[in-house]
This record gives C-alpha cells, structure tokens and sequence, in this order.
C-alpha cells in the first residue's frame, strides 16, 4: 500500500525555512535556508534560523583516531513544529576535502538501520573513496536523532526481547503477541514523548539543519539501505538543496516498511531456486543433487528432519524454523550456500564436518545488535539556546539502543501497520505457503502493531531529483525489485545493476559499478540512461569487506 503524501494546510508557519512547506507541490515549496548573518529580526521571526546558526566547536574526535577526524555537537529542535521547545543534541563528524582548490561541497554518509551510528563513517569510508571524491568533499558523518551519541534511546530490551524474528506457529502466537505488545509498551514508558518524533522525515530534517549549521547551500549525500530511503525522503522535502546523491541497495519507498520486511521473503525464493540450479551443475563437488529439484529436496528434508530432531552444528540445535531463519540470506551467496548445506547435512548424517571456511551462519546467534556496556540514557531535556557544546567524552550507548532505534523509526515512520493481531496471523500462514523459506517470519506479528502513532504521516517520495541508484542483482537485505521500486519513485535518477552481484552493499567494494558512481561524484555526470554491468572474472567483488561495517545483518536494512 502506497503511503498517503502529507496534507496541505498545516499551519507551520515561519519555520518553513528548514521545513517544506507541506503541500502536494512540495518540490516548489522549499523556501531558503537559514545563513550565517541572518539578522535579529529575521531569527525572531524565524525561530528555526537559529538552528542554522550555530556554530560547532569541532575537536578531534578520539586520541586514537587520525587527527583530521574532528567531532562537534549541534543542537536540533525534538518537533519541528515546535521549535522553540525541547532540544535533542546531534552528533557529527568531519573530515576535510584534501584540497582547498577542487573542493566542492560536502558529501554526508549514512551507513544504514534504521538504527546505525554513523559518526565514524568518514573514518572508514575515506579508503574506500578515490582520491578525486577526497579532494572534492569534506566527508560528513552523523549519528541519526536517538541513536549513538544522539540523545541515544533505550527500551531497556533484554536479548529474548530483541529477537524479533519468529515463524508463525498457532500455538506460540498468543506469546508473540504478547512479546510485541510488551517490546511496545517498554518503549513507550521510557520514550513516550520522544517517539513520534523520531522518523525519518525528522532526520531529514536534522540533516538540513546540518547543511546550514556547516554554511552549505547544497549537501551531496552517499547512503546505504536504510540510508537510501533517508536520502529519498531529503530529495522530496529538499529538493532544490541535493546536489549528488548516491543511493546504494536500495529501499523501495512504496513498501515502507512492512513492505520490506515482507520482501524478504519474495527475494528468498528466486535465490533458492538460483542456488539449486548452481548447486546441481556442481553436484561432483557439493553431492546435494543432480537437478534443481533434488537440491532443494535434500534441503527440505533436513529442514523437516530438524523439526522432528534438532540437528546439532556449530554449538548450536537446529529445529527446521531456525535452519531457514539462518539460512533466507545465505542463498543469496551460492557458494556460501552449498558450502553451509553440506555441513549442515554431514552434521545430520553423523559426521564430523569440515571446518567452515567463511564464519558459519549456523553459529550461535548474538543479539540482535553488537552491544556496548549499558549506560542509562536519556534524549537532551528541556529546550535552551543552542550553544553547539562540544562533542561528548564518547558516552557508553545503551545496550538496546539499536534495537530501540530501529523500532522507532519503522514504526513511526508510517501509519500503515495493521493494529489486529489476527490480520498478522492470517498473513503469517498464507505467507509461508506462498514463500515457505521466510514468509511467515516476515509477515508475523511486530511490535508496531501497538505502537503510538507518529508525528506525521509517511513520505510519498515521487520527484525528478537527479541520483545514481546502486543495485546488487543478489541482494539479500534489499532485493532487486526494492531497488527498481525506488528508481521508479525517482524518475531522474539513473541504476546501476551489478548482473550477478552478491551480497548488501555495492559501492567502494571492486565492483563494476565503482567508476560509475565515482565519476558521478566528482563531475556530476550522470548515464544516459540506466545501466548493467558485470564485474569482470578475476575481479571479485569484497562482497564481506562493507557489511562488516555497516549496521546491517540478517535482521536489518
């Protein structure tokens, strides 16, 4: 279901300079942002124009990190609708373009989530980057409103709480239920103010602010996953003000965000049945079958032979349900598949299995997100001047806080959850028919079914801003149809498909899309028209070297 596009007639107001005045034209309707020497009376008029005018202490951001790496804290307002009220303190980061001469601009990073801290991007994405890119932009790191050092939130989860990922099963739905009732109701009773506003038209938001606050008419942008659809949502609210922009594995903004949890499993399927075909023409050296339909039988079989017995592997039983939980995005490596197969059947037949030689995805399972040491947290209190204190002393972030994070966001970001547990179980058991590795996993119940409604409607993202889309044809997080549902959204963008490209994640890795979006970066040329390409043999994609970065696994955009 697409999601409604924001009524006309809100009355905002002179904050209009940060936001789009909200109406159907929004692409005409962003007035001009707040700059440094906006006079007294403008900024009365204005409450918003003094966010823009603070001015970051930058410091280095850790002993231990390059000294070009420099931190600071803005100020933004918690509702945009009141921005006089509370604040929220935003962490960002920078590091310079290494020429003073080609600079053009900045180019903020956002590595995915909803829920990842993005404050050390430029750290670790300054390698990835050719030197042109480097020389052209001061990379722009931040962490999202409510996450990292953002006024972090916590729900106060424990690790069964945060393990959202559950097969439909009749006699366990009533303690599923309760279990997304209880996620909803934690988060509520800690955050209850703060959760309407922490969505992804508000980082928008945050991000503009970010753009003034550094004395920028224009941001490029270069966002993963999730970061996609955040950059979608700044091309609809700010036109005029997005320069470059690369969207990489991308979020399709009509199925936000039940929708792409649920293409999941749509995408599971082709990659099973891509598996088995790859699996069958090398049964010499796999031995799982000579033909699709025996690969995916031998499969089946272990799954429901684990359903009557769990199968023991990697210090872990396996029952039939966390076999294909484990197993949805695995297929969407072939080799990695057969290789993870095999073993799973050596360990059902009683053999010993050979060392794996990529981290199994049979291992036990760690929570939902890697975690720090727990600190309680709190978002900033109550509303003052901004006076951009300088960055935290790297405060420890909540345990849960991604988790809390993630919720957040899907489930403010749109009002489009169904609110009756019986539509979810309904769904669960057709979806698993239909899709039977991962359907009733996608479409079982989720906390958002009782969640508090977000401050605003979703975002219709359909606009002309020119973009260069990003797309793995095997993607596991972002299925290809996600990817051509936001190029469809975005009519002057151009894709890039990587035929036969494996895994979440595309720029920066080797692949044959790099020169594409690199040249885009520096000379702001676009293709033609879309592309494909293949990444020669011999020159294989570091499809393992980018994920490890970002904040994304099995569970995560």
């Amino acid at each position: 279901m697409r999601s409604r596009r924001i009524a006309s007639g809100v009355a905002l107001g002179a904050i209009a300079t940060l936001l789009p005045v909200l109406t159907p034209a929004v692409a005409s309707a962003t007035g001009p942002a707040p700059r440094p020497g906006t006079t007294a009376a403008t900024q009365s008029a204005d409450p918003l124009a003094r966010y823009g005018q603070q001015k970051p202490r930058w410091s280095r951001c850790d002993a231990a990190a390059p000294a070009a790496y420099e931190c600071a804290t803005i100020k933004v307002p918690l509702d945009y609708a009141r921005p006089n009220g509370r604040t929220l303190d935003l962490a960002v980061s920078r590091m310079k373009a290494t020429s003073a001469r080609e600079r053009r601009g900045v180019l903020l990073l956002n590595p995915g989530g909803p829920g990842g801290p993005g404050l050390d991007m430029p750290v670790w994405m300054a390698p990835m980057l050719s030197d042109d890119v480097k020389k052209r932009y001061d990379l722009i790191g931040f962490d999202p409103r409510g996450v990292g050092r953002s006024a972090p939130v916590s729900c106060g989860l424990n690790d069964e709480e945060t393990a959202w990922q559950r097969p439909y099963n009749a006699a366990a739905f009533e303690k599923d239920v309760q279990w997304a009732r209880t996620v909803a109701e934690k988060c509520r009773a800690r955050n209850g103010a703060v959760l309407p506003h922490l969505t992804t038209r508000n980082t928008a938001r945050d991000m503009d602010v970010v753009r003034a606050v550094l004395g920028e008419k224009k941001i490029s942008y270069l966002g993963y996953s999730y970061g996609t659809y955040l950059g979608a949502v700044y091309t609809q609210m700010f036109p005029r003000r997005a320069d470059r922009f690369v969207l990489d594995s991308a979020v399709d903004p009509a199925r936000v965000w039940r929708g792409m949890i649920q293409v999941w499993a749509e995408g599971a399927e082709p990659a099973f049945a891509r598996w088995a075909t790859w699996t069958a023409e090398r049964n010499a050296t796999y031995k799982l079958g000579a033909t699709p339909a025996e690969v995916g039988a031998t499969f089946w079989a272990l799954v429901a032979r684990a359903d009557r017995e769990p199968i023991e592997l990697d210090g872990v039983s396996l029952t039939g349900d966390g076999i294909r939980l484990r197993a949805r995005a695995v297929f969407f490596d072939v080799a990695y598949a057969a290789e993870s197969v095999v073993r799973l059947k050596d360990a059902a037949e009683g053999r010993t299995p050979a060392p794996a030689a990529r981290a199994t995805p049979f291992a036990p399972a760690p929570p939902s997100f890697a975690r720090a040491a727990e600190t309680p947290a709190a978002p900033a209190g109550p509303a003052a001047a901004p006076a951009a204190p300088a960055v935290p002393a790297a405060p420890a972030v909540p345990v849960d806080n991604m988790d809390a994070a993630f919720w957040s966001v899907v489930c403010a970001d749109t009002r489009a959850w169904p609110r009756d547990p019986e539509r979810y179980r309904r769904d669960a058991i057709r979806d698993r028919a239909r899709y039977p590795l991962y359907g009733d996993f996608a479409s079982n119940i989720k906390p958002c079914a009782f969640w508090g409604r977000g401050a605003e409607p979703a975002t219709e993202v359909g606009n002309s801003v020119a973009a260069l889309v990003l797309q793995n044809e095997w993607d596991s997080q972002t299925p290809l149809v996600s990817g051509q549902g936001l190029r469809r959204a975005m009519k002057g963008a151009r894709m890039v498909t990587v035929l036969g490209g494996q895994g979440h994640g595309v720029f920066g890795l080797g692949s044959c899309a790099d020169a594409t979006a690199t040249a885009y970066l520096v000379t702001g040329r676009l293709p033609a028209t879309d592309l494909t390409c293949r990444t020669p043999a011999g020159q294989a994609q570091r499809s393992t070297e980018l994920p490890q970065r970002l904040p994304i696994g099995q569970d995560r955009f």
